[in-house]
């Protein structure tokens, strides 16, 4: 039986961490393994450890005899985040350990900014009923009929925005709980797109073309359904009036099938594209907030796609429209 080599000192320890980690002693790095060379560079053996990290935070609890921890931003990359803890070794060498927080904060902000933008599209339209409800309450309000009318269309109108954002919310949500689980189902894009399209108030003014009979893949019907529409009511609201939308479905030489929902609007200028699958962010907000719009649809879209292992893309020329594209492999 081969006898494994165990590692018993501290350096020989430290070659085992993934996370950067150093070996201090009399204030000098004395030993950095791989991760902290990679990280600092090969140079910072043998350094001052004050010139080494140089981060007031971290060279006060470094150079300091407490076994402690600190969090410390911009250590690496703006914007990073870590915690550097320091503990002292029987031989009163200082163990430093880096672990890398900047995805979990990132996560932690995501969440916080999340929250904070849905309360605010939950409080707008709740903030203008509560207004129009107090203006029916007083006497001569409620007494117009006209004015009573058309308030009472406001109210119902910012109500069914609620509505729209509430259930976007949970679709959402249910599609976050399910997106570790790869549908298994065979289904039809094409007949998906036409059952999609059919149920469309405007369906007249939607073209479906195919370069296939059918479009088997591996997928959620439901879901599938949800990402045409979504992508349907998109070019249907800023693809101008009147004008024709595309639904085309094809199968590439790889196998692979592509759904584009084309429309012939205004476009999307250049420095919006990168964002647009981002939740609650539009383009131009007092426009899609006057056409309904939740600032969720393609936010959806984007998680839909990659539950199903696909792809997600937009192109767009300002004056010339706006091309939605989703890629699925074959079943």
């Amino acid at each position: 039986m081969p006898f494994q080599t165990i590692a018993t000192s501290p350096t020989e320890i430290l070659d085992l961490l993934d996370v950067p980690a150093l070996l201090l002693s009399n204030d000098r790095v004395a030993h950095a393994n791989q991760a902290a060379l990679t990280m600092f560079g090969r140079h910072i053996e043998g350094q001052d450890v004050r010139i080494a990290l140089r981060h007031p935070d971290a060279i006060e609890l470094l150079t300091s005899d407490r076994n402690d921890n600190v969090r410390v931003s911009g250590l690496s990359t703006n914007g990073s985040l870590w915690q550097i803890d320091c503990n002292t070794l029987a031989d009163g060498t200082r163990l430093v350990t880096l672990t890398d927080l900047s995805v979990q904060e990132s996560v932690a902000r995501a969440h916080a900014d999340f929250v904070a933008n849905a309360s605010h599209e939950l409080r707008t339209p709740l903030a203008a009923i509560l207004g129009y409800v107090e203006t029916l309450k007083d006497a001569k309000a409620g007494d117009n009929e006209a004015t009573r009318l058309r308030f009472l269309d406001i109210i119902a109108k910012e109500a069914n925005r609620m509505q729209a954002l509430v259930e976007d919310l949970m679709s959402l949500s249910r599609i976050e709980a399910s997106k570790h689980q790869l549908p298994t189902e065979s289904v039809d894009l094409i007949a998906i797109a036409r059952q999609t399209i059919g149920e469309t108030l405007s369906s007249e003014r939607i073209q479906l073309e195919a370069n296939i009979t059918e479009a088997a893949i591996s997928g959620d019907a439901s879901q599938l359904a949800q990402v045409v529409r979504n992508l349907i009511e998109n070019a249907l609201k800023h693809g101008g009036t009147d004008l024709p939308v595309t639904v085309n479905v094809e199968k590439g030489s790889t196998g692979w099938i592509s759904l584009s929902v084309i429309d012939k609007g205004d476009g999307i200028a250049p420095q919006h594209m990168p964002r647009l699958t981002e939740r609650f962010y539009r383009a131009d907000p007092g426009r899609s907030r006057q056409i309904g719009g939740t600032g969720l649809g393609l936010a959806i879209v984007k998680h839909i796609v990659e539950r199903h292992r696909g792809r997600f893309d937009i192109a767009s020329r300002l004056g010339q429209g706006t091309t939605a594209t989703c890629i699925f492999p074959p079943s």
